[in-house]
């Protein structure tokens, strides 16, 4: 009985002094208990996720002429407009990420570093289709920003926004990841934006979407509307399909995608359960383009696919994303549906010029 009355004033005595020394370390460091100030909480400040990025963001300004529709009908008449919006350095050589729209028609172009030095840049390469554009900076070394995944963002993520806007440089906003995947905007051909609640104004536009690491996960494009009634609804193509889009401009100059010949739509609820289809899957032909791909592979309107390459399709703008993923020249596996009866085919892909799919 004496051996177990010491082994437990033993054990009281452990917890007193563990007790005391908890509560000196929480008087001397708050922040490290949960929930004060950093902790499993998050930083109390992002001011070292700006520091690691915010050098590689800079301001580009352009001008354009834009014809004067007060000007007199017998004669044409231009006027200069200038904008101004942002640019990411990706790589230390120089190479700048900005969205095509930032630079279509600009008759100058202008990039001021972080620094305050200002440079002409050169145009490397553009994809109209997903509003990207590669720019070259020839003045040496440059801070380049860190590149994180897009594919691991969850709703609910903390995001800053880098940029230019309304000419303010350097300007930081903070908000966090509202949705991931987001389409059918009708903005580009190919839509896959990140949704931010993180303020994208004017001049923002080609600046750096980064997460709480300073790590690069989009390129700040839009916003829902431009009336002051809509807050909170940025857009950002992600940095997974930017990495996609700059390798293939270095390597070819261009976006080299895949073309099937084939315009598709989304099927109703109702089409579905028609066709005897119990999920979610499939999409409707709407058009077959002669002599196309999917025209040789014996494809034809009316038909639903309801997989590609094994894997089931549920939306137009997947097929279209497929399509256009496949290398020409590379074959695609089709499984549909014609007149109540399952088929297969072959589709061997070509190369997508101004064609939908």
């Amino acid at each position: 009985m004496a051996e177990l009355k010491s082994i437990l004033v033993f054990l009281l005595q452990s917890v007193v002094v563990g007790l005391a020394v908890a509560f000196l370390v929480v008087l001397v460091r708050p922040d490290l208990m949960p929930g004060v100030g950093g902790g499993a909480e998050g930083p109390a400040s992002y001011a070292d996720a700006v520091d690691l990025s915010a050098g590689s963001v800079v301001n580009i300004y352009t001008k354009r002429l834009i014809q004067d529709s007060t000007a007199p009908t017998a004669r044409t008449r231009f006027r200069v407009d200038s904008s101004f919006a942002s640019g990411v350095v990706i790589d230390p050589e120089g190479l700048v990420v900005t969205n095509y729209h930032v630079v279509m028609g600009a008759t100058e172009i202008r990039v001021q570093l972080s620094d305050g030095r200002f440079t002409e840049p050169e145009i490397v390469g553009v994809d109209k289709e997903t509003d990207l554009a590669l720019l070259r900076l020839n003045v040496g070394a440059l801070p380049s920003i860190r590149l994180g995944s897009s594919a691991q963002l969850r709703i609910g993520d903390v995001v800053l926004a880098i940029g230019n806007p309304y000419g303010l440089t350097t300007s930081v906003t903070q908000g966090i990841v509202s949705a991931t995947g987001r389409g059918q905007l009708e903005l580009v051909t190919f839509e896959n934006y990140i949704q931010t609640d993180a303020a994208i104004n004017a001049g923002n536009s080609g600046g750096a979407l980064v997460n709480s690491r300073g790590e690069l996960v989009g390129i700040n494009t839009a916003v829902l509307a431009n009336d002051s009634g809509t807050e909170g609804i940025g857009f950002a193509i992600p940095v997974d399909l930017v990495r996609g889009v700059v390798e293939q401009i270095k390597l070819n100059g261009r976006v080299v995608r895949g073309y099937m010949g084939l315009l598709p739509d989304d099927l109703t609820n109702a089409e579905r359960i028609a066709l005897g289809i119990e999920n979610s899957a499939g999409i409707l032909l709407v058009e077959v383009y002669e002599n196309g791909p999917a025209a040789l592979a014996d494809l034809r309107r009316g038909d639903v696919i309801l997989e590609m390459n094994g894997e089931p399709v549920y939306s137009k703008r997947q097929a279209l994303l497929i399509s256009a993923s496949t290398a020409p020249g590379n074959k695609v596996e089709i499984t549909g549906i014609r007149e109540g009866q399952r088929f297969t085919t072959t589709v061997t892909a070509g190369e997508r010029g101004d064609e939908p799919l």
